[in-house]
């Protein structure tokens, strides 16, 4: 009997195991990424063009030696586009499966912790759309909804050799 309530004690302690997101808008929205993707947070920085680049990536950046490719995160998620102002915007330099890449987003809120067992999944009429793919959940964290990414999945195998290219034309 003591063996089995160790097990559930087990089992509820994962399922009230606590997420730690970084959250950012891009517009009103609230977005939210696992804060062990986080590398790094820049506020503005110098961006290079490369021309023939995807129209979601707006450049690279030099960070401390390393060229790294920048992504309009708005664009690639196809939300409503702005004029872009470089210098009031903050770039989230994520590690996704080894590869650094930056994200431009508009601002970035705050450390959150939510639990596991409240990401929901998304609604099906939202999951009609290819951008959809990119989602990994919504959560209610009081006023607002919380849209959790699934950077994993932000940029496919062929865009990601694409960006492999422009690292070496820039070296």
């Amino acid at each position: 009997m003591a063996q089995t309530y160790k097990t559930a004690s087990a089992e509820m302690l994962e399922k009230e195991q606590l997420m730690q997101l970084v959250g950012f808008t891009i517009g009103k929205e609230l977005f939210g990424v696992d804060i062990l993707m986080v590398q790094e947070i820049i506020r503005s920085a110098p961006i290079t063009a490369v021309p023939n680049s995807p129209d979601f990536v707006e450049g690279v950046i030099n960070l401390r030696g390393n060229i790294i490719p920048v992504i309009e995160l708005r664009k690639r998620l196809n939300l409503f586009t702005k004029e872009i102002d470089h210098e009031d915007t903050w770039i989230l330099i994520l590690n996704i499966e080894n590869r650094i890449t930056g994200f431009i987003v508009d601002s970035v809120t705050e450390v959150l912790k939510i639990q596991e067992r409240t990401i929901e999944p998304t609604p099906d009429i939202i999951m009609a759309g290819l951008e959809s793919q990119y989602i990994r959940g919504v959560c209610d964290i009081g006023e607002q909804l919380l849209i959790l990414l699934d950077f994993n999945r932000i940029l496919l195998a062929d865009e990601i050799k694409e960006l492999k290219s422009m690292d070496k034309k820039k070296s």
